[in-house]
């Protein structure tokens, strides 16, 4: 089986390829701005181009399908879509944050995905690696930083934090009592190899069913609520 995974959650957009064995053949990395809609399908075409591979070759389409940027999960979900219906191959949306745990198989550790939410918010969610699985330890959310710090204090393993929320959390003052480390660079940012491992435990769907997971309303959807 091969697998073509697409990560736009964020700033940076990636797409990967890999077996059903989670081997990576192949990822295509950027992180140069919101051009999403852009570079996604380009990187796509070009990594299967220089992997030798044909779109039909491809089982199945992995999708980060948030929480994240609002219109980065619309790009990659409408992009998986498109794809898997025009393969008609089925599609896996898997969570943004259990796909960067999925990044660091380190155990001992607390995995802390942050992303940044804005407001002195990030979206998060924590795992732990116990007997070479990862264990989630509760669902994905958006959280304030002094909260998330708070819920931190409660563990007693140190915490791994990676993703853009990173800076975030680091310039708090209510972090600056937590055990914590943050992933080095290569592994801190979301990728679509993430995205590809994290979907070895989903049961796929049409690519009708599949559905972004926005987690919050978006900015439009509040200041619309708020005039009424």
């Amino acid at each position: 089986m091969l697998i073509l995974a697409v990560e736009s959650s964020a700033k940076p957009v990636s797409v990967a390829v890999c077996d059903g064995n989670g081997k990576l053949l192949g990822q295509y990395f950027q992180n140069n701005g919101f051009s999403h809609s852009r570079t996604l399908l380009a990187l796509a075409e070009a990594l299967l181009k220089n992997l030798d591979l044909k779109p039909s070759a491809i089982d199945r389409i992995a999708v980060a399908s948030g929480p994240g940027s609002f219109t980065g999960i619309r790009i990659g979900v409408s992009a998986a879509k498109g794809l898997a219906w025009g393969l008609d191959i089925p599609v896996c949306g898997v969570s943004s944050l259990e796909a960067m745990a999925h990044q660091i198989s380190e155990p001992g550790v607390i995995i802390c995905p942050v992303m940044d939410a804005r407001r002195e918010q990030v979206y998060n969610a924590l795992f732990e690696w116990r007997d070479g699985s990862l264990h989630r330890l509760c669902d994905d959310r958006a959280v304030s930083v002094e909260d998330l710090a708070a819920k931190l204090h409660g563990f007693d393993l140190p915490c791994l934090l990676i993703g853009d929320g990173v800076d975030v959390c680091k310039r708090s003052d209510a972090f600056s009592s937590c055990d914590y480390k943050v992933a080095q660079e290569l592994l801190r940012y979301q990728t679509a190899y993430g995205v590809a491992l994290a979907s070895l435990n989903v049961e796929p769907v049409s690519s009708i069913e599949l559905e972004p997971f926005y987690l919050r309303p978006s900015q439009a959807e509040r200041e619309r609520a708020g005039k009424k």
